[in-house]
């Protein structure tokens, strides 16, 4: 599947959003195979950050200007708050640029193939635990529905998996992720 995804990843036109009234931010969508089954690592933020607090969301974070490149910002955040070195890290390609409504950021998503098992290191300040979905899971369990957003109808995304919700600009960036997984498994 890493090179049908990658291939898949790769072929489409990634969309960017380019305005400078937005914060720049990136994420990784960490992906691994866990006996045998796609996964998807997400995280669940502390009540201690100024932002998003005890919500599901994936690694990443806010561009600093120390970070070359959005990828090296997402890599760094990673680092940061799970433990996750760049160097194990294999960047299969770069979904569609997402906002997150309420905090004013634009996110850059990399979808990055992960080594597992992983000694992870949950550093406490931004990152409570660690939360691992299967793929197949994820598929089943997608839900959405219209929601008025700026005098706008548009489809909000959720995720429900052990009694957690994913939702939000993580749901958005996932279900454009699962759209594009199902199709790289069925293009055999």
């Amino acid at each position: 599947m890493p090179p049908r995804l990658k291939q898949a990843l790769s072929s489409r036109e990634k969309q960017y959003i380019t305005d400078p009234t937005r914060i720049p931010a990136a994420v990784i969508l960490p992906l691994y195979v866990k006996r045998g089954r796609y996964h998807i690592l997400f995280i669940q933020r502390t009540d201690k950050v100024a932002q998003h607090k005890g919500e599901i969301s994936f690694p990443g974070g806010v561009h600093e200007k120390r970070d070359k490149t959005l990828r090296d910002t997402a890599l760094r955040e990673c680092a940061e708050e799970i433990g996750l070195l760049a160097k194990d890290v294999e960047i299969l390609g770069e979904l569609d640029d997402e906002v997150s409504v309420a905090t004013n950021y634009v996110i850059s998503p990399f979808v990055a193939l992960i080594p597992w098992p992983y000694r992870f290191q949950v550093d406490g300040q931004e990152t409570e635990a660690i939360i691992e979905v299967p793929v197949s899971a994820l598929l089943e369990s997608g839900r959405s529905q219209p929601e008025i957003r700026d005098g706008k109808t548009v489809t909000a995304y959720f995720y429900h998996h052990q009694g957690q919700v994913i939702w939000g600009a993580t749901a958005r960036i996932l279900k454009k992720f699962l759209d594009i997984f199902a199709q790289a498994g069925r293009d055999k």
